[in-house]
């Protein structure tokens, strides 16, 4: 019996299909699901998720947070991941990951609200705090 597994986003559904396992990262730690898994709800950290196909193949995507859903029945276990932000692996443009990491370091921390705002450097510390996390996530 496989999984049946939903990765969506308000904008999309990301990705959808049959799963022997996904590995997730909650806010208190790592989770496997296997079909027959318990019903679950758990809070998701900016990290990668891992799907395996039913074929053994392994693929990845990022998500921003958010939240994984188990439920299960007699013949089915449904596994859906709701994130504001996701990406499969191969989406990700890494140039992009790469250029924002080498951007925020240049940013002292304690003076980026000091910066005005047309000075390039300039990241607002909230923005900072969540796009630093996703950039490394993304980068691999």
């Amino acid at each position: 019996m496989a999984l049946d597994v939903h990765l969506v986003t308000p904008e999309r559904e990301v990705w959808a299909g049959p799963a022997q396992m996904v590995i997730a990262r909650g806010t208190d730690g790592m989770v496997g699901i296997l079909a027959g898994h318990a019903p679950l709800l758990i809070r998701l950290s900016i990290a990668p998720i891992k799907i395996q196909h039913e074929d053994g193949r392994w693929f990845v995507a990022v998500v921003d947070g958010g939240f994984l859903h188990v439920t299960n029945t007699e013949d089915s276990t449904r596994v859906d991941v709701l994130a504001s932000f996701a990406e499969l692996s191969d989406e990700i443009d890494r140039a992009a990951a790469e250029s924002w990491l080498e951007r925020y370091a240049l940013m002292p921390r304690d003076r980026a609200a000091q910066r005005p705002a047309d000075d390039v450097r300039h990241v607002d510390p909230w923005v900072a705090g969540v796009a630093h996390p996703r950039a490394l996530r993304r980068r691999g």
